[in-house]
């Protein structure tokens, strides 16, 4: 068996509220969501060791020092805003300066850490351009150039995707063709990326050096609804991602 990576994955949860409305009667629910426990189960069922950070806990729980940052090999963010990571309760309430936490992120990364974002309507730009991620520390690091706009590509009739096999590390023993997405955050790859996976001219997975460390655009969802049944109850799915750690951690 491979040596396990120590995973910080960030977001893939939510609160909702339903309201109904029964003649002039109506009453509401709040409900709780992870989709983060679908690669839970994945990167556990690999050996990994994974920590998952809702994206509400976020202030509370995310690293605020390089020494914690250095407890995992890769950091993931999946489907959450830059506002949830700058704007801290004690700096939004106090006026009292705050580490900013994706310009920390960065310096993890330059000194060798792994760094992935997964697309959604919080990442990239998003839902409206609600991510906020263009112009932010992040995107300097990643292997693509944000849209300055709601990126979002639906493709309610299945987007098919296909690659070279082993032309990558990361596409190490993956067969060419793959099940089909349904939607994607359009990017623009760099110069230096890796376009590993695109649909269309538009990059789906791209990767690149950044320092000492690596980062990874993975611009679909990496669970419902851009990433149907088919894709992530796929039998390769856990290959691919088990392949992506170890690239990011360096350890393909």
């Amino acid at each position: 068996m491979s040596q396990p990576v120590s995973i910080l994955f960030v977001g893939e949860s939510c609160f909702s509220t339903h309201t109904e409305y029964k003649g002039v009667d109506h009453f509401a629910e709040t409900n709780y969501h992870e989709s983060a426990q679908i690669m839970k189960e994945l990167f556990e069922s690999l050996g990994h060791r994974f920590t998952h950070i809702p994206c509400h806990l976020v202030p509370k729980l995310y690293p605020k020092t390089l020494e914690e940052f250095r407890r995992y090999d890769v950091v993931l963010f999946s489907d959450v805003g830059t506002n949830t990571f700058l704007l801290l309760p004690e700096m939004v309430k106090t006026g009292k300066r705050v580490t900013n936490l994706l310009k920390l992120t960065c310096d993890y990364v330059k000194e060798g850490g792994g760094f992935g974002m997964i697309g959604g309507y919080m990442t990239f730009q998003g839902f409206e351009a609600k991510g906020k991620w263009k112009g932010s520390h992040i995107e300097k690091i990643l292997p693509v150039e944000l849209l300055c706009m709601d990126d979002r590509c639906e493709v309610p009739e299945g987007a098919d995707l296909c690659c070279r096999p082993d032309s990558h590390p990361i596409l190490k023993g993956m067969p060419e063709k793959w099940p089909y997405i349904l939607g994607y955050n359009k990017l623009i790859a760099r110069e230096n990326a890796d376009v590993l996976v695109e649909f269309e001219g538009d990059p789906i997975i791209s990767a690149a050096q950044v320092g000492k460390g690596r980062t990874l655009a993975y611009a679909t969802d990496c669970t419902p609804h851009w990433a149907p049944q088919a894709m992530y109850q796929w039998e390769y799915y856990p290959r691919l991602w088990d392949n992506i750690v170890h690239w990011l951690a360096a350890r393909e």
